[in-house]
């Protein structure tokens, strides 16, 4: 299963380079930006299909994929009090 790494600029600028086990993560993130809560619901509907590819191909779902939703998650909760606050997918290689 290819990997593909996708980077996010956070709003305050940071950037993060990101995890998926599967191309599928092309189907839901396209560099641009974003608003916080849909890249949210992107990401976290690519990691999940990612996952679920994974369990389909070898029987069990991808812990890298679920830790890497984590993670974005627990970084966001650190935007969450700016209502305008938007993420920027820099690239999804």
């Amino acid at each position: 299963m290819p990997v593909t790494h996708f980077v996010v600029r956070w709003p305050d600028g940071r950037e993060e380079r990101c995890y998926s086990p599967s191309t599928i993560v092309r189907d839901y993130l396209r560099p641009g930006d974003y608003s916080l809560d849909t890249f949210l619901s992107h990401a976290h509907d690519a990691l999940d299909a990612a996952s679920e590819r994974v369990r389909a191909k070898f029987g069990y779902a991808c812990s890298s994929a679920l830790d890497q939703w984590a993670v974005l998650e627990h970084t966001a909760e650190a935007y969450r009090s700016n209502p305008a606050a938007r993420v920027t997918v820099v690239s999804v290689d």
